[in-house]
């Protein structure tokens, strides 16, 4: 028996949940504040046909996600002249502030100096690499602009999914672990390939967990730009059972050494799925660190089942 405060048992009561105001009614859009900071994707290299592609296409993702977004683009390498390089990016982005300030001012208009950063400047990458990260620092002190640098993406559990989608277009991983059919060539065992060092090795492993519990199969991570690395990690998943392996980047495209990727495919012997490039989780974290930077509830995230 229970009584009117909850079984005598001690077991949890259902309770009814209570309305929401309007039957269907959703959460109003998320709006970019007004005179908010531009995002600057800071992106490794020059502003090559490809990579303006890729780049671009990011910043218009984070566009869909957060309306009213500033999204700008600075790449690493190029030229001034073009306000394509992060540091004229930054600089620009700092006087078009400060001559709205102006117009306003002279106006009439009842206005306060701007006062926080004029950008929030988020590496395009997956992993940390201390080598591109200096390099984003640089860029940021030279500029004089007041900036904020975020972390870099990862790790994090739509990186997972992206990696897994990669996979699944190669014909190297099930789309949907749940139906029931064969790939031929589904892998059973990945390497995934970091650059950057022991740290970005550290990082990538930690979504390769997250990936190897998607898959059901061992994930290992190894660095790219560390000679024999590949082949050592490729040598040690043979020993401990798997037969065939796949390549999967832990890299977005940009940062990647045109050839280094096909090396270290036949380094190991085994094919290799695409790098992660465009795809719609790297353009949710991008703004996720934005929102995150200035205090901004960001939408809402969620890893949707790849199929």
């Amino acid at each position: 028996m229970s009584s009117p405060t909850g079984p005598a048992s001690g077991l949890p009561v259902r309770m009814p949940r209570p309305r929401q105001p309007g039957r269907h009614r959703r959460p109003e859009p998320l709006a970019a504040p007004e005179g908010a900071p531009a995002l600057v994707l800071a992106v490794p290299g020059t502003p090559s046909a490809a990579t303006r592609s890729l780049a671009e296409e990011v910043v218009s993702i984070a566009r869909s996600e957060l309306p009213g977004l500033d999204a700008r683009i600075g790449y690493l390498e190029g030229d001034d002249a073009e306000f394509s390089t992060l540091q004229s990016v930054l600089t620009h982005a700092a006087e078009e502030r400060a001559a709205r300030f102006e117009q306003a001012r002279a106006a009439g208009a009842d206005v306060v100096e701007p006062d926080g950063p004029v950008a929030v400047v988020v590496p395009l990458l997956a992993g940390p690499d201390s080598a591109l990260l200096r390099r984003v620092r640089q860029a940021v002190m030279d500029s004089r602009v007041a900036a904020d640098l975020t972390d870099v993406l990862g790790p994090h559990p739509l990186l997972a999914e992206a990696l897994h989608v990669r996979l699944s277009e190669a014909g190297l991983a099930r789309a949907d672990r749940a139906r029931l059919f064969t790939v031929a060539t589904a892998a059973d065992g990945i390497i995934l390939a970091s650059v950057g060092g022991d740290e970005a090795v550290q990082a990538a492993g930690i979504t390769g967990m997250l990936l190897a519990a998607r898959l059901a199969v061992p994930v290992m991570a190894a660095a790219l730009d560390e000679e024999g690395a590949i082949a050592a990690i490729a040598e040690q998943l043979r020993s401990s059972g798997s037969q065939q392996l796949a390549l999967a980047p832990y890299l977005i495209g940009p940062e990647l050494d045109p050839g280094l990727l096909d090396e270290a495919a036949k380094e190991a012997d085994c094919s290799a799925a695409e790098a992660l490039g465009p795809y719609p989780a790297i353009g949710k974290l991008a703004l996720a660190k934005y929102t995150a930077a200035l205090g901004i509830a960001p939408p809402q995230q969620q890893g949707a089942p790849v199929r």
